[in-house]
Protein backbone atom coordinates (compact mmCIF):
# COMPACT_ATOMS: atom_id res chain seq x y z
CA UNK A 1 0.00 0.00 0.00
CA UNK A 2 2.85 2.70 0.96
CA UNK A 3 5.01 1.94 -2.10
CA UNK A 4 1.42 2.25 -4.64
CA UNK A 5 0.54 5.60 -2.84
CA UNK A 6 4.71 6.78 -3.29
CA UNK A 7 4.00 6.15 -7.17
CA UNK A 8 1.12 8.11 -6.99
CA UNK A 9 2.43 11.11 -5.09
CA UNK A 10 5.12 11.01 -7.51
CA UNK A 11 3.09 10.80 -10.73
CA UNK A 12 1.14 13.54 -9.53
CA UNK A 13 4.26 15.59 -8.79
CA UNK A 14 5.65 15.23 -11.92
CA UNK A 15 2.17 15.72 -13.94
CA UNK A 16 2.18 19.38 -11.56
CA UNK A 17 6.12 20.02 -12.36
CA UNK A 18 6.25 19.48 -15.85
CA UNK A 19 2.80 21.55 -16.77
CA UNK A 20 4.44 24.41 -14.81
CA UNK A 21 7.47 24.22 -17.19
CA UNK A 22 5.38 24.28 -19.93
CA UNK A 23 3.82 27.42 -18.76
CA UNK A 24 7.28 29.22 -17.77
CA UNK A 25 7.55 28.04 -14.46
CA UNK A 26 3.89 29.01 -13.44
CA UNK A 27 1.02 26.84 -13.41
CA UNK A 28 -1.18 27.47 -15.63
CA UNK A 29 -4.60 29.35 -14.27
CA UNK A 30 -7.79 27.32 -14.79
CA UNK A 31 -9.66 30.69 -14.36
CA UNK A 32 -11.74 32.15 -17.14
CA UNK A 33 -9.78 35.69 -16.76
CA UNK A 34 -9.33 37.12 -20.24
CA UNK A 35 -5.96 38.43 -21.42
CA UNK A 36 -5.63 42.21 -22.55
CA UNK A 37 -5.54 41.10 -26.02
CA UNK A 38 -8.86 38.92 -26.12
CA UNK A 39 -12.08 40.20 -26.71
CA UNK A 40 -14.59 39.87 -23.72
CA UNK A 41 -17.15 41.96 -22.25
CA UNK A 42 -16.46 42.13 -18.57
CA UNK A 43 -18.60 40.71 -16.22
CA UNK A 44 -21.48 42.93 -14.40
CA UNK A 45 -20.06 43.95 -11.08
CA UNK A 46 -16.67 43.24 -12.02
CA UNK A 47 -13.31 45.95 -11.25
CA UNK A 48 -12.82 46.75 -14.80
CA UNK A 49 -16.54 47.09 -15.79
CA UNK A 50 -16.95 49.13 -12.45
CA UNK A 51 -13.19 51.35 -13.70
CA UNK A 52 -14.96 51.62 -17.55
CA UNK A 53 -18.06 53.10 -16.08
CA UNK A 54 -16.31 55.35 -13.39
CA UNK A 55 -14.59 56.65 -16.39
CA UNK A 56 -17.31 57.59 -17.96
CA UNK A 57 -19.61 58.71 -15.42
CA UNK A 58 -18.19 62.21 -15.51
CA UNK A 59 -18.46 63.89 -18.64
CA UNK A 60 -22.13 62.39 -19.23
CA UNK A 61 -23.25 63.36 -15.51
CA UNK A 62 -21.52 67.03 -16.53
CA UNK A 63 -23.17 67.07 -20.09
CA UNK A 64 -26.74 65.94 -18.16
CA UNK A 65 -26.50 67.95 -14.94
CA UNK A 66 -27.57 65.09 -13.22
CA UNK A 67 -26.24 61.56 -11.84
CA UNK A 68 -26.43 58.78 -13.94
CA UNK A 69 -26.01 54.98 -14.36
CA UNK A 70 -25.49 53.32 -17.82
CA UNK A 71 -28.18 50.23 -18.59
CA UNK A 72 -25.23 48.58 -20.88
CA UNK A 73 -26.53 47.16 -24.12
CA UNK A 74 -23.04 46.35 -25.80
CA UNK A 75 -19.75 46.15 -24.03
CA UNK A 76 -16.34 44.96 -25.59
CA UNK A 77 -12.94 45.58 -24.30
CA UNK A 78 -9.68 44.68 -26.34
CA UNK A 79 -5.83 45.71 -26.41
CA UNK A 80 -6.86 48.25 -23.71
CA UNK A 81 -9.79 49.77 -25.81
CA UNK A 82 -13.94 49.72 -24.96
CA UNK A 83 -16.62 50.41 -26.77
CA UNK A 84 -20.13 50.35 -25.03
CA UNK A 85 -23.52 51.18 -26.53
CA UNK A 86 -26.76 51.75 -23.37
CA UNK A 87 -28.55 54.09 -22.19
CA UNK A 88 -27.96 56.62 -19.30
CA UNK A 89 -30.50 56.35 -16.58
CA UNK A 90 -31.49 58.15 -13.13
CA UNK A 91 -29.76 56.60 -10.13
CA UNK A 92 -33.30 54.76 -9.69
CA UNK A 93 -33.10 53.00 -13.11
CA UNK A 94 -35.93 55.46 -14.25
CA UNK A 95 -35.01 57.51 -17.85
CA UNK A 96 -33.41 60.40 -17.32
CA UNK A 97 -35.35 63.56 -17.87
CA UNK A 98 -33.90 65.67 -20.85
CA UNK A 99 -36.08 68.37 -20.21
CA UNK A 100 -33.67 70.71 -18.58
CA UNK A 101 -30.48 69.59 -20.80
CA UNK A 102 -28.75 70.84 -23.18
CA UNK A 103 -30.65 67.75 -25.60
CA UNK A 104 -33.81 69.99 -24.94
CA UNK A 105 -34.69 70.92 -28.11
CA UNK A 106 -33.74 67.77 -30.34
CA UNK A 107 -35.55 65.73 -27.92
CA UNK A 108 -38.49 68.04 -28.21
CA UNK A 109 -38.17 68.05 -32.34
CA UNK A 110 -38.10 64.21 -32.32
CA UNK A 111 -34.49 64.30 -33.56
CA UNK A 112 -32.71 62.62 -30.50
CA UNK A 113 -32.27 58.95 -29.24
CA UNK A 114 -31.76 58.53 -25.53
CA UNK A 115 -28.90 56.23 -26.00
CA UNK A 116 -25.28 56.53 -25.45
CA UNK A 117 -22.23 55.34 -27.69
CA UNK A 118 -18.74 56.01 -25.94
CA UNK A 119 -14.92 54.69 -26.66
CA UNK A 120 -12.81 54.20 -23.79
CA UNK A 121 -9.02 53.60 -23.46
CA UNK A 122 -6.71 52.09 -20.82
CA UNK A 123 -3.54 53.95 -20.61
CA UNK A 124 -1.30 53.64 -17.48
CA UNK A 125 -3.69 51.36 -15.73
CA UNK A 126 -6.61 54.05 -15.58
CA UNK A 127 -9.63 54.18 -17.94
CA UNK A 128 -9.98 57.47 -19.68
CA UNK A 129 -13.00 58.55 -22.33
CA UNK A 130 -12.11 59.16 -25.69
CA UNK A 131 -15.27 60.04 -27.35
CA UNK A 132 -18.80 59.62 -26.53
CA UNK A 133 -22.13 60.88 -28.59
CA UNK A 134 -25.79 60.82 -26.27
CA UNK A 135 -28.87 60.80 -28.66
CA UNK A 136 -27.55 60.36 -32.02
CA UNK A 137 -30.19 59.27 -34.50
CA UNK A 138 -27.05 58.16 -36.73
CA UNK A 139 -23.92 55.77 -36.04
CA UNK A 140 -21.85 58.17 -35.36
CA UNK A 141 -18.38 55.29 -34.38
CA UNK A 142 -18.36 54.48 -37.69
CA UNK A 143 -14.90 55.44 -37.96
CA UNK A 144 -14.16 55.43 -34.72
CA UNK A 145 -12.07 51.90 -35.29
CA UNK A 146 -9.61 54.26 -37.65
CA UNK A 147 -9.99 57.65 -36.44
CA UNK A 148 -8.38 55.85 -32.66
CA UNK A 149 -6.45 53.02 -33.89
CA UNK A 150 -8.93 50.94 -31.66
CA UNK A 151 -9.80 47.31 -32.35
CA UNK A 152 -12.46 47.29 -34.74
CA UNK A 153 -13.38 43.97 -33.37
CA UNK A 154 -14.91 46.21 -30.06
CA UNK A 155 -17.93 47.64 -32.09
CA UNK A 156 -18.88 44.69 -33.78
CA UNK A 157 -22.10 43.37 -32.83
Amino acid sequence: MWRVTSILLLLLITTVSSRGQAAGGRIPSTGSSPTRSELHTPERGSEERKAIMDALRPSVEKKLQQQVIFKVDHLKVQNGWAFLIGKPQRLDGTPVDYSDTVYRKAVGAGAFDDGIVALLHETGGKWKMVQYVIGATDVPYVDWDKKYRAPKAIFEQ
